[in-house]
């Protein structure tokens, strides 16, 4: 099969739209930052890879081979420059063995990433899994002149690079003077030769609890080196798209370049692209002002900000309003609108097959899957499929009151339009409540049971227990809702 070729990217490089042509016809190689792995995921970094698993979605359903790799940072991420990792830190804070905080936070970003339905990537390397290519990359960034060692630590020499190789700060649009100009009084009280560069590798002190054998002693990578070494190994020494969030551009996307480069003589990325943040109520999201949100806590309504829970599907839905590169901001009126939005869609495509079939279509059916690619192929601009999606739901609407007439072939058309963009392409899911079965009476009654024991609980102001219901219900998916007229449950 042919691949429809009109896609447009913005790269974040050139900073313009970009026609794209992948290295190797037909095959894509695409990494994008995963997370830290010392906390709960934050709700801004779900929504950037809600947005690049709607962009590996889209390339697959084109035709595209995709390989999808994101990394998981179990190590190596400094404390704002420190000497202490943030994993470690917390590992220490919690008297628990690093890996037990490395596994528990890489549970809870597996499962809520599961929970609003993306898929998973074709690899997901470890930075604690590639130690020894880490140590390698050192070495020979070290060999060509363009790191030193200082104290037993190793550091990329940022002047240098920019003098021989090329611009140091070209995907920021940071100038090199600037930068110097803006941290000189810093400069001579470290152990750098410049503010500017950056650890390749780094001594552990005596109290460091994650430390390898190397070289130049025991001691752990720096952050930006992972992702260089990870994403050439297994996409080639040039790839297609590198994604991640805004906030990494500069300085993690920045000496990504320079490593790269510097290794193997070769720009290691066409498309770069960036994810713009997210914000709540208008305002940044902060745990110190309260103003601040976890994805489990909007799922289960068990927060002091939204007056309910809302779903992992309605929180996609919510999310793909806005396009990737625009901010986005996530408050009650807009998951209040996305849930309608979420429900009508779906009512829509459910009514699809009864649609009484006329001689005629009052819909130029094919403009409108037209329409759907032009919006995707448009830089992934999911905001503008959703609205063209609802323009296919405006007819289906007036189909079923008689103002509008569909053909037999119109209608086959349409269904798998809605099939193939909102749920392969957008990664929209019925709910299981939605979606019927046998089952649904059996499992009704349970749900009903536990909900029972649950206002007993409550009578007898047993809180502890109605509270241990209600959020057990919700770890399994199944959303309970208190009202006047007593209470209800939903699936995420």
């Amino acid at each position: 099969m042919e691949i429809r070729n009109k896609l447009q990217i913005y790269n974040s490089l050139s900073g313009k739209k970009e026609t794209f042509v992948p290295v190797v016809p037909g095959h894509i190689g695409m990494y994008v930052c995963g997370p830290t792995v010392y906390s709960n995921v934050h709700l801004g970094n779900v929504r950037t890879f809600i947005s690049f698993d709607v962009i590996y979605r889209y390339l697959k359903f084109l035709g595209y081979k995709v390989r999808y790799v994101r990394n998981i940072t179990d190590a190596g991420h400094l404390e704002d420059d420190s000497e202490e990792d943030k994993i470690s830190k917390k590992a220490r804070l919690q008297k628990l063995e690093p890996m037990e905080i490395v596994q528990e936070y890489t549970i809870d970003f597996h499962r809520v990433l599961d929970l609003v339905n993306n898929l998973p990537p074709s690899i997901e390397p470890t930075a604690t899994g590639h130690i020894i290519e880490q140590i390698e990359a050192t070495k020979e960034i070290l060999d060509k002149g363009y790191a030193y060692e200082s104290n037993g630590s190793i550091y990329f020499d940022v002047l240098k690079y920019n003098e021989e190789v090329d611009t140091y700060g070209k995907l920021s649009g940071r100038r090199i003077e600037e930068m110097i100009a803006n941290t000189r009084e810093l400069e001579g009280q470290d152990e750098k030769r410049n503010p500017q560069d950056f650890a390749l590798w780094k001594k552990a002190k005596p109290q460091h609890i994650m430390r390898w054998p190397s070289p130049w002693g025991e001691g752990f990578p720096g952050w930006h080196l992972e992702c260089t070494v990870m994403s050439t190994k297994y996409l080639g020494e040039q790839f297609d798209i590198h994604g991640g969030g805004m906030d990494l551009k500069f300085p993690h996307h920045e000496c990504e370049i320079a490593q790269g480069k510097t290794l193997n003589e070769v720009d290691p990325v066409k498309y770069w692209m960036h994810a713009n943040m997210l914000t709540l109520n208008g305002k940044k999201m902060s745990k110190s002002t309260g103003n601040y949100l976890l994805p489990n806590e909007i799922f289960s309504g068990n927060n002091k900000i939204l007056s309910k829970a809302y779903s992992p599907a309605v929180v996609r839905f919510s999310m793909l309003q806005a396009h990737y590169r625009n901010m986005l901001d996530l408050s009650e009126d807009a998951l209040q609108a996305a849930e309608k939005g979420y429900k009508r869609l779906m009512e829509a495509i459910d009514s699809i097959d009864a649609l009484p079939e006329g001689s005629k279509s009052d819909f130029e059916v094919d403009q409108w899957i037209e329409s759907l690619y032009e919006a995707m192929d448009d830089d992934f601009n999911t905001p503008i499929l959703i609205a063209n999606l609802f323009e296919g739901v405006k007819f289906i609407n007036q189909v079923k009151s008689g103002k509008a007439q569909i053909t037999k072939e119109d209608k086959e058309k349409m269904k798998k339009a809605f099939n193939d963009f909102a749920f392969e392409v957008l990664g929209l899911h019925k709910s299981q409540q939605e979606s019927g079965g046998g089952k649904n009476q059996a499992f009704d009654k349970v749900i009903q049971l536990l909900i029972d024991m649950r206002n007993q609980a409550r009578a007898e102001k047993n809180w502890a227990l109605s509270d241990k219901i209600r959020d057990e219900l919700a770890e399994y998916g199944v959303i309970l809702k208190d009202g006047k007229d007593g209470t209800t449950y939903s699936f995420k």
